[in-house]
């Protein structure tokens, strides 16, 4: 693994979750956290999920409504929303731009590790 990551090394793409995401950290290497820049689409809510993992959401630009288990919250830059593992979760972009987050996990995210609890 190279000791710094480079913008231009990162792509962007979209996840099932129906957002955007582009990884900046997630390696085998580093197996304690994973860092990914995410994007979602004014109006978009993303899919009730669970990560088997602990899961934070720093806000980095747009407006949105965080919901976490039962607990439902407007979410603007700045704030960070803490999900526990095996939690109920989504994000719902409540603005007219995009909402873009850092979802750290740790430990690092696995597809393994994420349940969509809306597939049919």
């Amino acid at each position: 693994m190279k000791p710094i990551i480079k913008a231009a090394d990162q792509q962007e793409y979209y996840f099932q979750e129906r957002c955007y995401i582009t990884e900046l950290l997630n390696h085998a290497a580093v197996p304690g956290i994973s860092v990914a820049r995410a994007r979602v689409a004014p109006g978009v809510s993303t899919v009730w999920h669970t990560v088997q993992a602990t899961e934070l959401y720093y806000l980095l630009s747009g407006r949105g409504l965080a919901e976490v288990g039962d607990v439902q919250t407007p979410v603007d830059p700045g704030d960070l929303v803490v999900i526990e593992p095996g939690t109920p979760q989504r994000i719902t972009n409540t603005g007219a731009d995009d909402l873009v987050f850092l979802a750290i996990c740790t430990p690092r995210f696995q597809v393994a590790g994420y349940v969509d609890l809306e597939e049919k």
